[in-house]
């Protein structure tokens, strides 16, 4: 059977490339439409937004593709993590900082997305919750275990990922400047609190209880040395310190954006 997607397999870990077709062509397929519609606007689209949302789609096929998603899907659960993260924090809110505003509002419309987007944005909790729900649910071990033994639920798994991080990234970076919260504080309090406080609690299970908690990657072949516990432990050292450079860079161009609006707006005039 053709693989189009990546899946838990049951052999032995080889170096052997893989091929997923599925994967190439929804990593190529935005790509070509996202070029094709700023061709035919006469809408303005920079060539930084085009270089960001490339760079996505990029990110989100190596997160996806051999080797990372091969291993993600039923070797390491460190792996599996990796891809969590790229797709969440990465791949994301690139896409959404590439989208030009009159392409997201089309592309809304069209979806019928406008009102909850607009619902995210105004509400940081809802969006906050929405996200560490996702975080939860996709890392229980008996959903990874489920959804990872087929290529539908494996692909779904990721797909629901990148509507995560989509959520994460949407009060603060929407294309469409009337759906971005319009608190600087709070946009900085809630990347700090949505990807930092809560998620220690998952990172912290994963690092510091004794026993493996995923049976699929307990019982995968083993790659070199490493462990299930070790592997685990490295899941959640992945899930708590790999977000930290991301979000804080982003809270620190946040504040001395915010600073420095203060400092003009207190500032005596002639």
């Amino acid at each position: 059977m053709i693989s189009w997607w990546c899946v838990a397999l049951e052999e032995p870990w080889t170096w052997k490339w893989i091929p997923y077709p599925g994967i190439w062509a929804a990593s190529i397929v935005p790509i070509v439409a996202y070029l094709r519609a700023v061709a035919r606007s006469d809408q303005p689209t920079t060539r930084r937004q085009r270089a960001q949302f490339i760079g996505g789609m990029i990110v989100f096929w190596l997160a996806s593709d051999w080797p990372l998603g091969t291993l993600g899907a039923g070797y390491l659960a460190s792996a599996h993590m990796a891809q969590f993260l790229l797709y969440t924090h990465v791949a994301a809110p690139l896409i959404l900082l590439g989208t030009p505003e009159w392409m997201a509002d089309r592309i809304l419309g069209r979806l019928r997305l406008r009102g909850v987007a607009a619902r995210l944005g105004a509400s940081l909790i809802m969006a906050g919750v929405a996200y560490n729900v996702i975080l939860a649910v996709t890392h229980t071990p008996g959903v990874v275990s489920v959804l990872r033994t087929s290529q539908w639920g494996s692909f779904f798994m990721d797909f629901v990922w990148m509507v995560a991080g989509f959520v994460l990234w949407l009060p603060v970076i929407s294309p469409v400047r009337e759906l971005r919260n319009p608190s600087d504080i709070g946009r900085m309090l809630y990347l700090f609190g949505t990807t930092s406080v809560v998620a220690v609690i998952p990172a912290s299970l994963l690092t510091f209880t004794t026993t493996p908690l995923y049976e699929i990657y307990e019982l995968a072949p083993r790659i070199g040395t490493l462990t299930a516990r070790e592997d685990q432990q490295l899941a959640g050292i992945v899930m708590k310190i790999g977000s930290i450079p991301i979000i804080w860079s982003t809270i620190g161009v946040i504040w001395f954006r915010w600073a420095s609006k203060e400092q003009q707006r207190t500032q005596p005039v002639g």
